[in-house]
């Protein structure tokens, strides 16, 4: 035991001055202190560049990271990006379901809008190349890396209160099995957001398909250490909501970390729209794409 003096009070410490007490003020405030530059194991990294690389990861060195975070299972997590970073989501363990919602930063009534991500480009299993859209026809990012075999979703949106209140007997943010909108809506507040304003969302690492008979198949993960990359076309607001998909068939609430890194990649609009990133983009796409443009254009902010 290590005996100090804080303002005149005797504090009594742990070896390292964590205070052993902290009834009074003194010893809250050494407590407190003490833990300063411990690293928590799901955790946002400030500065970025202190984060770890990704294991199996290429790409920039964690000295470009403009947001570098590990969302714990049964976490989330929210953050502004700039038109042309370039965001990456990894699943260490296998057991991750990255729920994803976006909103244009300067107008957040412009946000994604899962139907047209499904009925413009004609596809509805994202995976390199598909366009997020708006309701406003335009682009908020581009799928443009994706190791994890399409085992994503559009379809199904992210878990409710009831559904998980049903299957795990709790839904609540701090329960040990927290409903995705749940979780949205709390990112969402950080944002002068409201439940209202949460549509349906996509889901990355946990894949869905449609049958011949109409019904949903869940596949689950494509395994661990899978990833997949977005390039954002405007400034962004990011939520993401990292629970257990609601297909999920197993009994028990499953899910694992996600780890979340970004760095600026503006340079690299213009060649995913010349077709050299992800390849010749579909017409659809670059209709989007020149929308998205046009529209900075107007704004004067291009």
């Amino acid at each position: 035991m290590i005996e100090t003096s804080i303002a005149g009070v005797d504090v009594t410490s742990e070896p390292g001055g964590a205070a052993a007490g902290t009834a009074t003020t003194a010893g809250a405030r050494a407590h407190a202190r003490a833990q300063h530059g411990r690293r928590a194991p799901y955790t946002r990294y400030v500065p970025p560049h202190e984060a770890p690389q990704v294991p199996g990861a290429e790409g920039p060195l964690p000295s470009e990271f403009t947001w570098a975070e590990t969302v714990a299972p049964g976490g989330y997590t929210t953050a502004v990006l700039a038109r042309g970073t370039r965001l990456r989501l990894t699943d260490p363990a296998g057991d991750a379901c990255a729920h994803l919602l976006l909103y244009r930063a300067d107008a957040p009534w412009e946000r994604l809008n899962v139907a047209d991500t499904v009925k413009v480009p004609w596809q509805a299993y994202p995976s390199t190349g598909h366009p997020l859209l708006s309701g406003f026809g335009r682009v908020l990012a581009t799928v443009v890396a994706d190791t994890a075999d399409a085992h994503h979703d559009a379809l199904t949106g992210t878990s409710t209160a009831a559904g998980n209140d049903a299957r795990y007997g709790a839904s609540a943010p701090e329960s040990h099995c927290p409903a995705g909108r749940e979780l949205f809506t709390l990112g969402a507040l950080k944002h002068g957001l409201t439940a209202r304003d949460i549509p349906p969302s996509v889901s990355f690492f946990q894949g869905v398909r449609v049958n011949a008979a109409g019904r949903f198949d869940f596949l689950g993960s494509a395994g661990p250490g899978r990833s997949v990359e977005l390039l954002t076309h405007l400034d962004t607001i990011v939520l993401l909501a990292n629970t257990a998909h609601p297909l999920d068939p197993r009994p028990e609430f499953s899910c694992s970390p996600l780890e979340v890194r970004a760095w600026r990649a503006e340079e690299q609009l213009a060649a995913l729209a010349a077709g050299e990133l992800v390849g010749p983009l579909g017409p659809e796409h670059r209709q989007a794409v020149a929308n998205t443009e046009a529209e900075l254009l107007a704004r004067g902010t291009r």
